[in-house]
């Protein structure tokens, strides 16, 4: 039988499950892309970058996304392109499948989430400390929402469970 919640811990619930499936987006998108890039040639890594920087870099040539993305495409090498695949690939699946445990009330799952997001936002907050991207810290902070809401959700099911 499914337990009424109050309105309250109904918003702070639909909160947390939007915020999952915002990981979780996260996570299939990164298996996407680290598919794509374990498949992808150098060169049409550079002819992807280039026809998707070309009309920013031409109306604003200074523009730190497209030409972070231009410097990256060619400084990739073959073995940085697999680690990235790779990288990509483990940590997309790692992320999506916490989601689908998370979303499906697995209480072991709670405690692995809390940890490897915390270390997914620890990892992300150093990088952007090395590269200043604004990307990498919307993620660590969307890491940080999501570890306070796994919390709360954790403690809650534990509360329903004895």
């Amino acid at each position: 039988m499914k337990q009424v919640m109050p309105g309250k811990e109904k918003i702070w619930h639909q909160t947390f499950r939007i915020g999952i499936f915002l990981k979780g987006l996260d996570g299939v998108l990164e298996m996407i892309g680290g598919t794509l890039l374990w498949l992808a040639s150098p060169a049409l890594v550079n002819a992807v970058v280039f026809v998707l920087t070309q009309h920013e870099l031409s109306t604003d040539p200074h523009d730190l996304i497209a030409n972070f993305l231009v410097r990256a495409a060619q400084n990739l090498s073959a073995s940085s392109q697999i680690f990235a695949a790779v990288y990509l690939l483990l940590h997309g699946t790692v992320k999506a499948s916490l989601v689908v445990a998370l979303w499906k009330e697995k209480i072991r799952a709670y405690p692995a989430a809390i940890l490897l997001f915390i270390i997914f936002g620890v990892y992300q907050f150093y990088r952007y400390f090395y590269d200043h991207s604004l990307f990498l810290l919307f993620l660590t902070l969307l890491d940080i929402a999501v570890v306070g809401l796994t919390w709360k959700e954790y403690l809650q099911l534990k509360r329903k469970i004895d």
